[in-house]
């Protein structure tokens, strides 16, 4: 049975990043002056060619829109049933343009949208379609912290693959976004803006692993590293607290920082101020640094980020740093045996306040972050 895929690329997306200005979003005439060229129209085409190089494409009908928007990247990547059903003239398209392109796109019944973009794009084509229509997104925007898309170009292919043949499950995906302003700011702040339809991988554990098999947990590992180093680059007032575990102590390696494999370090301006911390320590510490990130890792397969290895991450500390700056970092292949994230600090009204939030953010490569639940021990 033949599949109709919807595609779209937004090519403006992913231009803010590299000139520094941390998104696209309301800047783009200011990334073009810094000379920012478009990324996600090579993304797209880099996906494509990766799909229609490895797999069967007989059974897919294509919708698409013209030029950068979709129509070029399938061209050049080799694909061939493909129907044009928007067409825009602009020379920078806009969010208007990924919304018309939706609804088009949405009136042929397509089994699937495949984007090219970030969670900008996610949320315009989110707030068309709802959860009517499952989405894939090919990652090539500055923030991508929704649970649409492919780990990288070479992952949403081999998705797009098990998707076609009726060997994924589709399931709920929330559909985040990072305030631009506030991030520019210095401000971290990501907002769950709806729950999509989304595949998803991890339903069937053996096909989660295969989408991930281009992807080394080293490489994410170095992903993991540069996130970290960029926080640590643009939060320069703020010591950083390491845990234990080996992702950690990685990233720390990485990074030139000393560390403790199974201890806790604190760190400002990327220089180790402090090695295996004990609770005291950590307490004097804050008393003279107000500004604190705790970077933890979870424990594989069990889920705890706290309460297990490293008690002296009491109750007393975690209150003063405040759950909202600690930052949990995984590679994916562990959040596949890690459904959940876990807390038992020792403290039933601090564990409540965990299980409070419902989910944490967790980064699982550069900028890329998974929305993982939270339960108490």
């Amino acid at each position: 049975m033949v599949k109709k895929i919807g595609f779209l690329v937004n090519p403006i997306a992913g231009m803010g990043g590299k000139v520094g200005l941390k998104g696209t979003d309301g800047v783009l005439a200011q990334a073009i002056k810094l000379g920012a060229t478009p990324e996600a129209p090579k993304k797209a085409e880099e996906s494509l060619k990766e799909f229609f190089s490895k797999y069967s494409t007989n059974d897919i009908k294509w919708f698409t829109c013209s030029g950068e928007m979709g129509f070029n990247e399938i061209k050049q990547a080799g694909g061939k049933d493909l129907e044009v059903v928007y067409d825009t003239s602009e020379k920078h398209t806009t969010l208007k343009d990924t919304k018309k392109a939706c609804k088009v796109i949405s009136e042929k019944n397509v089994d699937l949208i495949l984007f090219c973009g970030g969670d900008g794009t996610a949320r315009d084509i989110f707030e068309v379609i709802g959860n009517s229509i499952p989405m894939l997104g090919i990652p090539a925007g500055v923030k991508m912290h929704s649970g649409v898309f492919g780990i990288n170009a070479s992952a949403t292919a081999k998705m797009l693959h098990e998707f076609v043949n009726d060997r994924l499950t589709i399931g709920d995906a929330e559909i985040m976004d990072l305030d631009e302003d506030l991030y520019r700011r210095g401000e971290w702040n990501i907002k769950l803006f709806g729950i999509a339809k989304g595949i998803v991988e991890p339903t069937y554990v053996q096909v989660g692993k295969e989408s991930f098999e281009s992807v080394s947990d080293d490489e994410i590992k170095d992903e993991l590293s540069e996130h970290i180093s960029d926080e640590m680059d643009k939060l320069k007032d703020y010591l950083f607290l390491l845990g234990s575990g080996g992702t950690i102590d990685y990233i720390a390696d990485k990074i030139n920082i000393k560390n403790t494999l199974l201890g806790i370090d604190a760190v400002y301006n990327k220089r180790t101020i402090a090695t295996d911390l004990n609770e005291h320590g950590i307490l004097d510490l804050l008393k003279d640094y107000k500004k604190v990130k705790l970077v933890l890792s979870p424990i594989g397969a069990q889920g705890f980020i706290l309460g297990r290895g490293n008690l002296q991450l009491s109750p007393e500390v975690i209150k003063k740093i405040g759950i909202e700056n600690i930052i949990v970092i995984s590679t994916p292949s562990k959040l596949l045996s890690t459904p959940v994230i876990r807390v038992d600090t020792g403290n039933k009204e601090l564990d409540r306040l965990f299980v409070k939030k419902e989910f944490m953010m967790v980064v699982i490569g550069y900028r890329l972050s998974r929305v993982v639940k939270i339960q108490d021990g």
